[in-house]
Formats: C-alpha cells, sequence, structure tokens
C-alpha cells in the first residue's frame, strides 16, 4: 500500500474541472481504476512525498505519543478505530493533515487501526507490536500506555546513541582543526629555518619530508574517520525502520560499538516482550513479534529461535535459555517455574542490559578521548622528535611559531 496524488479531470455541465486527490493503494493502476469508477480521468498520478518538516514532525517521538494519547483520550467511549477516525477529521493543521492523510485512506476503505497506523509509516516495529499484540487480545485501549512507555525508552536510547557520536564527531573535527592548523605551521616553521651546510640540509630535508609524510597519514585518517562517521549517520537515517542493510553490519563489526548495540537491542526487546506479556498476549506471539520488532539481526535471532523451540514443545524456560544471553541472564531464566515470573525476569534482563549499555556508552566516550590524546601526541611527538634529531631548540620552536611570544 502506498499514497498517491493524482490530477483528476471530471466533465460537467459547466465543463471539465480539475481538482487533486490522495489515494491509499497498492499501484498508479489501482488509483485510475478508482478514478474510472467514478467517471473521472486521471490526468497525472505520482507518489506523494512529505515535505522536510512534514518527515521531520511524523517521526518526532513527542508527536507521535501525543497521537497515541488522542486515542486513548477518545477510546473511553467509543472503539479505537473510531476515535482514530475522530482524531483525524478534528486535525486542523495542514501538516498534520497531509501526515494523516493515508490513515484516513486506510480508514475509509474499512482497514483496523492497526493497518492504519501501519500506513502512516511513522512508527516502529516495536511500537508497532505492541500495538498489534494488544489488538489481538482486544485490549488496544491497555496496550497504548506500553507502546508510549515503549517510544519514550527508545527515545532515552537515541539520545545516547546521538549523544555518543556527537562526542566522536567532535574528536575527529578536533583532531582535523588541529593536524591542518599545525601542520601548516610546523612544517612552515622548519623550511624557514634550513641550515645552509650541505650535509645538514640533506639531514633536514629527509627529516622534515618523513614529519611531513607522518602528519599527511594521520590528517588522511582522521578525514576518512570523518567521512564514514557522516556516512553512517545519513545512511542509519535514510534506513530507518530497515532490520537490517550494509552500512549497520559495518558499524556493528566495530567491537564496542556492536556490543553497545546489542544490549541496547536487547534491553528494548525485553522489555517490549514483558508488556506484551501483562497484556495476555499468547507467548508464541510475543516470540514472533519480539523477532519482528527488533531491529539488530543477533536480537532477532534469539527470538526466533526460541520461538521454534517452544513450538517443538520444549518448556519456556528452555527455550528463552540460550545465547547471547550472560551466563547471570540464564541463571535467571532457568529459575523460571510459572509464566507469571517471565514479565519480572524480563524486566530484570532488559535493566540489566541497559545499566550494560550506559557501562559501554562510557567506555566508548573515555576511549575516544583516550584515543584522541594518543593521536595528537603522535602528531606533536614527531615534530619535537624531528627538533631532537636536528638539534633544534624546542624554546626556539616554539618562539618562531608564536612569533617570538615565548
Amino acid at each position: 500500500m502506498k499514497q498517491w496524488i493524482a490530477e483528476i479531470a471530471t466533465e460537467t455541465t459547466s465543463g471539465i474541472k480539475k481538482s487533486v486527490e490522495a489515494f491509499y493503494l497498492p499501484t498508479a493502476e489501482d488509483v485510475r481504476k478508482e478514478i474510472s469508477k467514478r467517471g473521472a480521468y486521471a490526468v497525472s498520478i505520482r507518489p506523494y512525498e512529505r515535505s522536510p518538516m512534514e518527515r521531520l514532525l511524523a517521526k518526532s517521538s513527542w508527536w507521535q505519543v501525543q497521537l497515541l494519547r488522542g486515542i486513548q483520550f477518545r477510546s473511553t467511549s467509543t472503539s479505537p478505530g473510531v476515535a482514530f477516525w475522530r482524531l483525524i477529521e478534528a486535525e486542523t493543521n495542514p501538516t498534520r493533515q497531509n501526515i494523516l492523510a493515508p490513515a484516513r485512506e486506510a480508514l475509509s476503505r474499512g482497514l483496523g487501526i492497526i493497518d492504519a497506523m501501519k500506513a502512516l509509516n511513522i512508527f516502529d516495529r516495536g511500537t508497532l507490536a505492541i500495538l498489534a499484540a494488544s489488538e489481538r487480545a482486544n485490549k488496544i485501549a491497555e496496550g497504548i500506555p506500553h507502546a508510549i512507555q515503549s517510544i519514550t525508552d527508545k527515545r532515552k536510547n537515541m539520545r545516547s546513541i546521538a549523544g555518543t557520536m556527537g562526542w566522536l564527531g567532535f574528536d575527529v573535527i578536533t583532531i582535523v582543526q588541529a593536524m591542518f592548523w599545525g601542520k601548516d605551521m610546523v612544517i612552515g616553521w622548519f623550511n624557514d629555518n634550513k641550515p645552509t651546510e650541505p650535509e645538514k640540509l640533506a639531514e633536514f630535508e629527509n627529516v622534515v619530508g618523513n614529519l611531513s609524510l607522518t602528519w599527511d597519514i594521520l590528517i588522511l585518517i582522521a578525514v576518512g574517520m570523518g567521512i564514514f562517521m557522516v556516512w553512517a549517520i545519513t545512511s542509519f537515517y535514510l534506513n530507518r525502520g530497515k532490520k537490517d542493510w550494509p552500512t549497520a553490519k559495518i558499524v556493528r563489526s566495530i567491537p564496542m560499538i556492536g556490543a553497545y548495540m546489542r544490549d541496547l537491542g536487547f534491553a528494548d526487546s525485553m522489555m517490549t516482550a514483558s508488556r506484551m506479556i501483562k497484556g495476555t498476549v499468547p507467548m508464541n506471539e510475543i516470540l514472533e513479534l519480539s523477532a519482528d520488532s527488533a531491529s539488530v539481526p543477533e536480537v532477532a535471532k534469539y527470538w526466533e529461535e526460541s520461538k521454534d523451540d517452544l513450538l517443538r514443545g520444549i518448556p519456556l524456560g528452555s527455550a528463552l535459555d540460550r545465547e547471547p544471553l550472560t551466563r547471570n541472564e540464564r541463571l535467571e531464566l532457568a529459575t523460571l517455574s510459572d509464566l507469571t515470573q517471565v514479565a519480572t525476569i524480563m524486566e530484570s534482563i532488559a535493566e540489566m542490559r541497559a545499566q550494560n549499555a550506559k557501562t559501554k556508552h562510557s567506555l566508548i566516550l573515555w576511549l575516544a578521548f583516550g584515543l584522541t590524546g594518543v593521536y595528537l601526541a603522535i602528531a606533536f611527538g614527531s615534530a619535537i622528535f624531528a627538533l631532537t634529531v636536528m638539534n633544534m631548540s624546542i624554546d626556539s620552536a616554539l618562539g618562531g611559531l608564536t612569533g617570538g611570544g615565548f
């Protein structure tokens, strides 16, 4: 299903009138058939593309929460589907009307509230999994608070990831600036203080050439890191909602970053599964929805294999007791004797994973800080080494670089 914008020509007694309407149908040909049923003609049909402002608002967790709260508030006196329809009809903001148009079209065609929410293309898999599970249990109004809490938790995780990437980006920018600024000054000073003796001049050119090459390599590494980070951030933004793609595989292959993302993935999916258990969703559906909502392949594989074992008749505790869970987490699952304990144990695992992710986040920042120091030490240490090789005074070098201020 996809949203289309069609320009329609209709014959009237006063002549041909043109209008523009939105349709939510699988293909452009389906749109053309729908228009023909009305006795009109399709002048043009194009896929609808949201404006940057609409995309920003639609992906905003704040607006998603407000939308769910609006449905929950109206569901007290009517069904969730009707509540969603009334909310859409009551919307007067043109930008929000455009965002809600696919859901409006889906509801008008008799589809359910979950299909309408999927049509919006704004909620992630985990949120939709909670809502879908609640609908199957005929308790979607009770599932909305859990979905809101899931969105809030993911927002905190995204802020944590954004903070990590922001700090790493700051490190890279600082390094590149320092190297570009330092190279011209240091190499320039060396070139302004060439020795006059032929033997020393040959040694000078060799040392300065090696120093310049070293700094060129360091600058190339820093620029390469910067380009990789920009590419990774852009790729993650453009591929939001997908389960896996090449950039994500590359990022997960980085040891500390991969473990950090896996911990966040388990924390999120375990908490989502716990909320579905509290919503009395059948366990096999919980495992299926948890696998579908997971954004990290390792996490999705864990839930899929657990579901397969459960369907083969293996007890739930044994089905869940598998890698890549840690030894302590598996020990908790081994104590499982009652289904009522599952939600509590999953919440405990989610909390442990969230704490592990927080610890790894701090380690990544400190490691980045330490590598920055090592990088700059290599850069300026090589310049000091060049000075000592050529028996030049560091004091005179500093004085020359600062215009005689020392």
